[in-house]
């Protein structure tokens, strides 16, 4: 039976990017999700009311949403829009939960590329800090530690 105490904490863990030869710590994160997509085709049959599906792929997204001011991924696309060169980089998600025997999770999500930037936000109505939201595609991913089994 699940107990309370080993459900993960989504406040526990760390987020680094592995960019152009450097580490750069994601302090500035609010949440960050990546998925994988399981890309299918139709399969339809004479005889057959039922369509079925058939894997033909797998597409990696995600997104990250932190706090405005943070100018890596600006310096990304302008890189691109200057030299026409796209600057792909890694990240390190690791969940760890030191309330939870489920242990630590990490997984390294591979070349990473921005969909898009926010070039620039004011909001007189808002008392709350600057918030930016970045999707993202990845094109491979490796767990580097997962969580036990409870």
């Amino acid at each position: 039976m699940l107990k309370s105490y080993d459900t993960i904490s989504g406040k526990e863990g760390t987020a680094y990017l592995k960019i152009d030869g450097r580490n750069e710590e994601l302090f500035r994160a609010k949440s960050i999700e990546a998925k994988i997509e399981i890309k299918k085709g139709a399969v339809k049959c004479i005889g057959r009311r039922m369509e079925g599906s058939k894997p033909t792929g797998m597409k990696g997204t995600g997104t990250l949403k932190l706090y405005y001011g943070f100018p890596l991924f600006a310096d990304v696309v302008r890189q691109y829009k200057e030299t026409g060169k796209a600057l792909y980089f890694d990240m390190v998600l690791t969940n760890s939960d030191a309330a939870s025997s489920a242990g630590v999770q990490t997984v390294l999500i591979k070349d990473c590329s921005v969909d898009g930037i926010l070039l620039s936000k004011l909001d007189g109505d808002s008392d709350d800090p600057l918030e930016d939201e970045i999707s993202f595609t990845f094109e491979d991913y490796e767990f580097l530690e997962t969580f036990k089994n409870i």
